[in-house]
């Protein structure tokens, strides 16, 4: 008599599963590193992590809730069970985006549809990678222009050039700005990540930072040049010089550590930018707004 197959459904994770859990995630580290980084960085008393078993009992995708935030990794299948525990998830605890490959976001996103979901705003953008030294950025920029590390006493300047960075490029078209969480954002990012500032004639101008570090990839974004320097190859030059910073760090402590970054679709000047010092389009990523 043969055995019966195991009936495919959505649990919480185990703390047996972790180790399985970490490796399928790092096997799809470059297509998923917003997953990566919020599973890495969860609090296993306020976040929770979903894992899907195939019939051999191991785990063939997972989804991840952290900070508000709903993460799927579907590891390219395009047929999964319902996930019907969000039905009484929703009701007990708020989604502000679902995001990752756009693949999988449009399956949950269909998911969700079915239990009375519906996204109000949806952002796509192009997933970009490199995993050599960038190049093609050293003569870019005006003259006089300084790529430095930045200061404390540039925090001023940082804040305001944040604050325009969230309003232009992450805040959701029906989101109100709050400069107070802008400011406390730029507090964490020039204590916690790695960054570089543009400087030219003595005023800050633009900025570029990590904002995620997962297995084996750094996560580069808050690219931002001010709207009056612009045109000037100061992102391509600010954007190399942090890539190449990265990536000779990542070599002499051994990791050889890759980049990647998403840049929205509707900006294609941006996305030149990065395809000129050696990055590739890998994928497409969605951000939808509940």
């Amino acid at each position: 008599m043969s055995k019966r197959r195991r009936q495919q459904r959505w649990r919480k994770i185990k703390k047996h599963q972790i180790t399985e859990a970490e490796l399928r995630l790092q096997s799809n580290e470059r297509w998923c590193m917003n997953a990566c980084s919020r599973y890495l960085t969860r609090n296993p008393a306020k976040d929770t992590v979903w894992t899907l078993l195939d019939e051999s009992g191991a785990i063939s995708a997972l989804i991840v809730y952290v900070k508000q935030n709903l993460l799927p990794v579907l590891c390219g299948q395009e047929h999964i069970p319902p996930p019907h525990f969000l039905r009484g998830f929703f009701g007990a605890v708020p989604v502000h985006a679902l995001q990752g490959r756009m693949e999988d976001v449009g399956i949950m996103e269909a998911a969700m549809k079915k239990i009375g979901f519906y996204a109000v705003e949806k952002i796509d953008y192009d997933l970009m990678c490199i995993d050599e030294p960038p190049s093609g950025f050293s003569a870019s920029g005006p003259a006089g222009l300084v790529i430095r590390k930045p200061q404390f006493s540039d925090m001023d300047s940082l804040v305001s050039l944040q604050a325009a960075y969230e309003q232009e490029e992450v805040l959701p078209a029906r989101s109100t700005f709050n400069p107070a969480v802008s400011r406390l954002n730029t507090e964490k990012l020039f204590t916690k990540e790695q960054m570089l500032v543009a400087e030219l004639g003595g005023q800050l101008i633009g900025k570029i930072n990590t904002n995620a570090v997962t297995f084996t990839r750094y996560q580069v974004g808050g690219v931002y040049v001010h709207p009056d320097y612009r045109g000037l190859g100061i992102a391509r030059r600010m954007a190399g010089e942090f890539i190449a910073g990265l990536t000779t760090q990542s070599r002499e402590l051994g990791t050889a550590r890759g980049i990647s970054l998403f840049v929205k679709k509707s900006n294609p000047c941006a996305r030149r930018v990065y395809q000129r010092i050696g990055f590739s389009i890998t994928g497409d990523y969605r951000i939808s707004y509940y």
